[in-house]
């Protein structure tokens, strides 16, 4: 499912209108990022939590010619899957 069709879905779900989701969805996206870059979790009861992790630097090999480069440090979101959800999927 993309966004559009995730909108559609949305609207038909309840009475908003296609341009009041997607106003919403987006409000939600950037409230997520702001949250995660401050270094806070989001957490919503029953679906799941997302937050920010730390990779530290590393060393990696290109695969092109096997020299071994440095990976700098970099911040990865990450999401785990609330138990309600967890339980919804598996008896799919």
């Amino acid at each position: 499912m993309n966004k559009s069709e995730l909108i559609e879905a949305l609207s038909e779900e309840t009475t908003f209108s296609k341009k009041d989701i997607a106003k919403v969805l987006i409000a939600f996206t950037r409230i997520v990022e702001r949250t995660l870059k401050k270094g806070d979790k989001v957490s919503l009861t029953g679906f799941g939590t997302y937050w920010i992790s730390r990779r530290p630097e590393r060393v990696g090999i290109n695969p092109a010619t096997k020299e071994r480069i440095k990976l700098p440090a970099v911040n990865v979101p990450r999401f785990k899957p609330g138990k309600r959800l967890k339980e919804e999927i598996r008896s799919a």
